[in-house]
């Protein structure tokens, strides 16, 4: 019986994360109700803050489930694909992930504040992804060997910021790559 209210409790948590991640992306910097996620998550409200005590608690284990999911990504694409593609690939999770982000920037302005999370550790792990795949690439021939992945992160946050659609930020996307690729390589 324990074994099966702790993973009965366990599938409610995964599913509030795996709806509110999806609420907040889909939000585009309006509020979203903590309601219509617990409603579209199939459970109560009280489920929900008796796993999620506040808005910043569920915005936190979004934003960590998320961003460690985010780094995780490029070791798993790097073994289904080459490196030049699992980079564009991997280039797009990053995207959905800062998307997310977006309709959760209240919340996490209030936890960077408080310091239970550091934009640096948020930047290292993603420029930890970022470097293994500019390694796999390097390795390959596909990528150039003489890219930071400082200076592809920093790319990234500009591509971000500056685009004004998702086909325009796919666009930028694939001239970011095109710029790492190794000469000659298509």
């Amino acid at each position: 019986m324990v074994d099966s209210v702790r993973s009965d409790a366990r599938r409610n948590r995964e599913k509030l994360l795996e709806v509110a991640t999806a609420a907040f992306a889909a939000a585009d910097g309006r509020p979203v109700s903590l309601e219509s996620i617990a409603r579209d998550a199939g459970v109560g409200i009280g489920t929900l803050y008796r796993h999620f005590p506040n808005r910043e608690a569920l915005v936190e284990a979004i934003y960590r489930t998320e961003l460690a999911d985010v780094a995780a990504a490029a070791e798993q694409l790097l073994k289904r694909h080459p490196a030049k593609t699992a980079l564009r690939r991997w280039m797009d999770r990053y995207a959905s992930f800062v998307a997310a982000k977006r309709g959760m920037a209240e919340s996490l302005h209030a936890m960077f504040d408080s310091g239970a999370m550091q934009p640096s550790q948020t930047r290292d792990s993603i420029a930890g992804a970022v470097d293994l795949l500019l390694r796999a690439g390097a390795d390959d021939g596909s990528l150039r060997s003489d890219v930071q992945a400082d200076d592809v992160v920093s790319s990234l946050i500009g591509i971000f910021l500056a685009s004004g659609s998702p086909a325009q930020t796919g666009r930028l996307l694939d001239l970011l790559v095109a710029g790492i690729a190794a000469a000659g390589i298509n």
